[in-house]
């Protein structure tokens, strides 16, 4: 990797860093090439990227950012996983944990607040911006929805009155 290589993997991981909601530091001793792709595809589908980059230019793009504190964590063979949802990368990662021993979780950080393991592992279990956004909508539609049904209740017995009605007419 020559300077200029360098140089834009700093550029980008640095705008990597500024955009994301979340980092997550992890530890992959070992892993085959398939794992790394069903890692890489899990984090995809979720919304998330991970990336293994050389320590040093990583701790050299964290400069200027909110996630410094995760410079400590950079030591042997790593990768990070980001995300622009606060926990889409978690998530991903503590599930693909649990099925693999050769990955493990460092740590990371959210912002500015630095995550140990524990803090990464409690953030995957909170619900991701889909599902609160799809339970909001759900709250708001729930009202409107039974206002429609009541609204809706008197015409529908009038109806079926004067169906019983028109019905025994009819006999």
């Amino acid at each position: 990797m020559d300077r200029a290589q360098k140089a834009a993997a700093v550029a980008e991981l640095n705008r990597t860093f500024s955009e994301v909601g979340v980092v997550v530091v992890t530890r992959n001793n070992g892993m085959t090439v398939a794992q790394s792709t069903r890692l890489r595809n899990a984090m995809r589908d979720a919304g998330a990227t991970y990336k293994v980059s050389k320590n040093k230019l990583a701790k050299i793009a964290l400069d200027g950012t909110d996630y410094g504190s995760v410079g400590d964590l950079l030591t042997g063979p790593v990768g990070l996983a980001t995300s622009i949802d606060p926990v889409a990368a978690a998530k991903v990662a503590v599930e693909f944990a649990k099925t693999n021993d050769k990955f493990e979780i460092v740590g990371g950080a959210m912002g500015a607040t630095s995550l140990d393991v524990a803090g990464v592992q409690a953030l995957a279990t909170l619900p991701s911006l889909d599902e609160l956004r799809a339970k909001i909508v759900g709250l708001i539609v729930a009202p409107a929805t039974k206002l429609a049904t009541i609204t809706q209740a008197p015409a529908a017995q009038i109806a079926r009155v004067l169906s019983a009605y028109a019905e025994k007419e009819a006999a």
